[in-house]
């Protein structure tokens, strides 16, 4: 439960301009859609993916780590991993990737391959309307076979060039950019709950402010008189 009188109190603190932005972007955050990486080695391209997510709304990233330990650089990523909710797969006894996959189809996602095949669904044809995670690899090696195997979808985008694979972090923006746009248009329910969204403007709310542990305690030392 939400503590509004402690929400109110941060508010006295962070600049009405940054609160309106806050409510503003949470307003435009999905779970529709998510994104999981599998073990991206270059911190540039994963830092690049972090950033297209948050550009397009998405709110979760899943991050396979079974080679590769994720790295997002400020530099790139513009400190968007800030606002942002990862989940990590990195167990040294288990199959971090088979692991990924059936946690989101736990939670009711169909995992989407994105790959150049032949039988690949075409990205203006993919079906925006049913709750997706989209998996990317490495430029490449591409996908794992256990993603492939495992995909309800394989997605492609048209391309009529010699080449056949896209970098990592334009693959992204390209397939994010055009699935949240079409997702937007339709009448599905994308957009975060309220309590969720609640829930994360608190967060954000503290980590807006440098010295919040202080702070925090300063609080209840107050509602304790």
């Amino acid at each position: 439960m939400i503590d509004k009188k402690y929400v109110a109190f941060l508010e006295t603190i962070v600049s009405e301009r940054r609160q309106k932005l806050f409510k503003e972007v949470l307003s435009n955050r999905t779970k529709h859609f998510t994104v999981a990486i599998e073990d991206i080695y270059q911190a540039h391209n994963a830092s690049a993916v972090v950033r297209t997510c948050d550009i397009f709304g998405i709110q979760d990233i899943h991050v396979i780590e079974s080679k590769y330990r994720f790295k997002a650089t400020n530099q790139v990523a513009k400190g968007a991993q800030k606002w942002m909710d990862f989940t990590y797969y990195n167990g040294y006894d288990t199959d971090n990737t088979l692991d990924s996959i059936k946690k989101l189809k736990e939670d009711g996602y169909q995992i989407v391959a994105t790959s150049p095949h032949n039988e690949s669904c075409l990205l203006p044809d993919f079906d925006v309307t049913k709750k997706s995670a989209f998996f990317f690899g490495v430029e490449k090696e591409g996908l794992s076979d256990a993603v492939l195997e495992a995909a309800d979808v394989s997605l492609k985008i048209p391309m009529v060039g010699f080449t056949e694979s896209l970098n990592i972090s334009v693959a992204a923006a390209i397939i994010l950019n055009d699935v949240t746009a079409r997702l937007r248009a339709t009448d599905v329910a994308w957009k975060l709950d309220a309590d969720f969204q609640e829930q994360k403007y608190l967060e954000w709310l503290e980590k807006s402010i440098k010295s919040i542990k202080k702070i925090k305690e300063r609080y209840l030392l107050e509602q304790q008189d």
